[in-house]
C-alpha cells in the first residue's frame, strides 16, 4: 500500500526546504546544510543501519519504492507517467534496489509502469510483485473473492512477467491467503515457477501465523509483508518473533500510516471517495485527535535530529529489526528522496529506547482497515487433504 497523498505536498516538502533536506542529501552522499549536533552523533555510539540489509537471504536497499498509486492517487487524479518513470529511475539512482508492486495495483497498470521504467537498469534492482486476488488475466477486471489454485498462479506470474516486462520475479508474494486452498499447494506452484527460473524467492502478506509456519516449511519463504508503522504495531506481538525465528525478512507496507506519520492528515482532513483512509475509523473525527499525538511526537524528535517526519518514522522502523524493509510509496520526487534519505537517521540505543517508549505510551484509536478488508488479514489456508 502506498503512502503518497497530494494533501502532503506543501507539508512534507516544505520540511524538506528546511533542516530535513541534510538528512536525506547526506544518505545520497551530499554534504548536509546546517547540520547540528544532533545530526552528528558518532557512528561508535549509534545504531548502525546501513545503506543495504537482508531479506533471508536476498540483499536489497534499506528503504524501498512501494509502486501502488502511481497509476492513480487517493484523491483519483491521474499522475503524469513520465513523472512516474523519472522517480523511478530518481529512486534507482539514489541507491534504492527494492521496488513492490502487484498485479492488483492498477490491476495491472502499477506493473506495467514499473516495467516500463526499469528497461535500462533492470539487473541491479531487486522486483517485488503479488498474486493472489480473483483478476481475470487479459482484461485486469477485478472480480469478487481470491484465486490462489496452482493453475491461476502460474499464469498471473507470466501475465505479471509481461507487464514488468522481465524473465524473473526476484521476490513473488501470495497477497492475501486464499481460505479455498492449502498453502502447500501454492507453495508447489511456486516451486515449479522456481525451477523454470521465472520466480527466484517468495513470500507472504497478512497471512495466519499457522499458514507461514506451513509456508515455510513447504518452500522456505524470504520474506513477509504485513502493514507497519508507529500508527500500526500489531506485527510486533506474533508475527515480527515468528519471523526471527524462522530467518525470514519483513517488509512492512503503509510505513507511513498512509500519509499521517508525515504530517498530511489533520482533524480537518476531508477524504475523496474511493479513498480507503475515509472508511477507516483510525482517522475518524472522532479518534484522530488522539493519534495525533504521533505526529506532534514525531515533530519534536524532526527537530531534535534535524529530519523530517517521514524520515523519523522510517528510521523507527529500520531499528527495530535489522532485517526490516520498509516500502513507502509516492507520486512526488521530493518524497522519494526524503524516504530513501531515512537510513542517514541515527540513534544512539538510549535515543531508540526512548522514542520507542513514547511511542508506546500512545494508544492509537480506532481501526486500521475496514471489516471487510481486515477479514483477509490473518486467514489461515486450509489443511491439505491426505
Amino acid at each position: 500500500m502506498s503512502d503518497e497523498i497530494a494533501s502532503a505536498q506543501v507539508s512534507r516538502r516544505d520540511l524538506l526546504g528546511a533542516a530535513g533536506t541534510g538528512v536525506a542529501l547526506a544518505a545520497l552522499g551530499a554534504p548536509a546544510r546546517g547540520a547540528t549536533s544532533a545530526t552528528a552523533t558518532s557512528p561508535a555510539k549509534a545504531i548502525q543501519v546501513g545503506a543495504r540489509r537482508k531479506l533471508g537471504s536476498l540483499e536489497v536497499s534499506a528503504v524501498g519504492l512501494g509502486v501502488q498509486n502511481m497509476h492513480r492517487t487517493y484523491q483519483t487524479t491521474i499522475p503524469n507517467r513520465a513523472e512516474m518513470h523519472r522517480i523511478i529511475s530518481g529512486a534507482h539512482d539514489h541507491g534504492v534496489t527494492l521496488f513492490d508492486t502487484a498485479e492488483a495495483y492498477g490491476p495491472h497498470e502499477d506493473e506495467r509502469i514499473l516495467g516500463e521504467a526499469t528497461q535500462s537498469f533492470r539487473n541491479s534492482i531487486v522486483i517485488a510483485s503479488k498474486f493472489g486476488w480473483n483478476i481475470d488475466l487479459e482484461t485486469g477486471e477485478r472480480r469478487p473473492g481470491l484465486n490462489s489454485r496452482p493453475e491461476h498462479i502460474k499464469l498471473a506470474v507470466e501475465g505479471s512477467l509481461k507487464r514488468l516486462r522481465t524473465d524473473r520475479i526476484d521476490l513473488l508474494y501470495q497477497h492475501r491467503v486464499d481460505p479455498a486452498v492449502p498453502i502447500e499447494d501454492v507453495a508447489g506452484a511456486v516451486k515449479d515457477l522456481m525451477a523454470e527460473g521465472k520466480v527466484l524467492h517468495w513470500g507472504l502478506s497478512e497471512m495466519g501465523l499457522n499458514t507461514l509456519r506451513r509456508a515455510h516449511a513447504a518452500l522456505p519463504l524470504t520474506a513477509v509483508q504485513s502493514e507497519y508503522s508507529m500508527l500500526w504495531r500489531g506485527p510486533e506481538a506474533e508475527v515480527l518473533p515468528l519471523c526471527e525465528e524462522l530467518g525470514i525478512g519483513f517488509v512492512p507496507w503503509s510505513p507511513l500510516g498512509v500519509g499521517f506519520l508525515a504530517g498530511a492528515i489533520d482533524g480537518q482532513t476531508a477524504y475523496a471517495d474511493g479513498d480507503i483512509r475515509k472508511y477507516e475509523t483510525r482517522f475518524a473525527r472522532e479518534n484522530i485527535g488522539a493519534n495525533l499525538a504521533l505526529v506532534t511526537l514525531l515533530r519534536s524528535w524532526a527537530e531534535r535530529k534535524q529530519a523530517t517526519l517521514a524520515q523519523i518514522a522510517l528510521g523507527w522502523l529500520l531499528i527495530q529489526r535489522p532485517w526490516i524493509v520498509p516500502i513507502p510509496g509516492t507520486t512526488q520526487m521530493a518524497h522519494m528522496m526524503e524516504n530513501a534519505g531515512a537510513s542517514a537517521v541515527r540513534f544512539t540505543p538510549a535515543e531508540a529506547a526512548e522514542l520507542t517508549a513514547a511511542v508506546s505510551a500512545i494508544t492509537v484509536k480506532g481501526e486500521r482497515l475496514p471489516p471487510a478488508v481486515q477479514a483477509l488479514s490473518g486467514v489461515e489456508a486450509p489443511p491439505r487433504a491426505s
